[in-house]
């Protein structure tokens, strides 16, 4: 990106979600905050990983504020939005964006509609921008180095695998959180991730059933060569219970096994040795959270004028029309 001009940044809504993409913003090269757009006025930096920068309360208090999002649109300093809001506000705020020829990191789930995203997405084409969910555990460093490991059949085929993602039920924003017909539950906002890496580490499966609720779901994709998986994902009502993200992969030569939090949070089992190998961040992938990478890829793709993003609004519809036949399944 040498010589490249500075991707210009606005943010719409600085809740936890805002406050994590400004700390991210301010770790990127070429990509600069240049104003800021809080519609509910909240203050709650929570959630289930400290993710922001030294300085993001620096920033917080420094930066301009636009009082709407027509102004925020109008400055021509601005590239590049970041949407941070409630899931119910998004294609609203999307398709504003787009009608301003701005490009857009648009935060998980898009729309419960995959419908409402599949025309966010010919907009968007039509327009010539960029619009990209912002699915980051495909930029997860120790997660991307599992989805290739799996594509490249490093290991042989994958035979088995199994993904968990537990955390405390949300303390804060519960009148959107703990409404499903906003916020879709557990099942479309925690979930979501482990769905969407099913989808893009292994395919999409031939079958799927799912057990439980909304707010707790087990999962299970079948595939037509005898691959399954079982992805559980929920909300726990203990508010202490401790954040968990879990996978395991079972392949025909070795295990790939990730623990969150663990000193070595990513190891290979193989079988043929019996050694249990770390994959170790810094050496093996690079360091840094899924919100840094996915962040630098958007701002790296808007610097070489790419006309595709990195992930893409199909992307979302079709991780969305996989929760839906989950939903489906556990009647609706």
């Amino acid at each position: 990106m040498a010589g490249a001009r500075t991707v210009g940044v606005g943010i719409i809504g600085v809740g936890f979600m805002g406050r994590t993409h400004l700390g991210s913003y301010a770790r990127t090269a070429g990509a600069e905050v240049r104003a800021l757009l809080d519609p509910a006025h909240r203050a709650a930096p929570a959630g289930n990983l400290i993710t922001t920068a030294d300085d993001t309360e620096r920033l917080l208090a420094t930066l301009p504020r636009e009082a709407s999002i027509d102004a925020l649109l109008a400055r021509p300093d601005i590239d590049l939005v970041s949407i941070c809001t409630p899931t119910d506000s998004h294609v609203a705020l999307v398709r504003a964006a787009i009608a301003a020829r701005k490009h857009v990191l648009i935060e998980k789930p898009v729309s419960l509609d995959a419908d409402a995203i599949d025309a966010l997405d010919r907009e968007a084409r039509a327009a010539g921008v960029l619009v990209m969910p912002a699915h980051c555990i495909r930029f997860w460093p120790a997660w991307a180095w599992m989805a290739k490991a799996v594509r490249e059949q490093r290991f042989g085929r994958a035979v088995r695998a199994s993904f968990r993602r537990m955390g405390a039920r949300p303390g804060w924003s519960q009148d959107f959180y703990l409404d499903v017909k906003r916020s879709g539950g557990a099942l479309v906002d925690l979930h979501i991730h482990d769905a969407d890496f099913v989808r893009f580490a292994f395919g999409e499966p031939t079958t799927v059933d799912a057990r439980g609720s909304r707010m707790h779901v087990v999962a299970r994709y079948g595939y037509a060569d005898g691959l399954v998986i079982e992805a559980e994902g929920g909300w726990m009502d203990d508010p202490n219970f401790a954040f968990m993200m879990v996978a395991t992969i079972e392949c025909e030569r070795a295990v790939i096994d990730y623990r969150f939090g663990r000193e070595a949070e990513l190891e290979v089992h193989e079988f043929e040795t019996g050694a249990r190998r770390a994959i170790a961040a810094g050496v093996d992938y690079p360091t840094g959270n899924g919100y840094d990478h996915e962040i630098a890829a958007l701002v790296a793709a808007i610097a070489r004028g790419d006309r595709e993003a990195p992930v893409t609004l199909a992307d979302a519809a079709r991780s969305q029309r996989l929760l839906d036949r989950e939903a489906a399944a556990l009647g609706g």
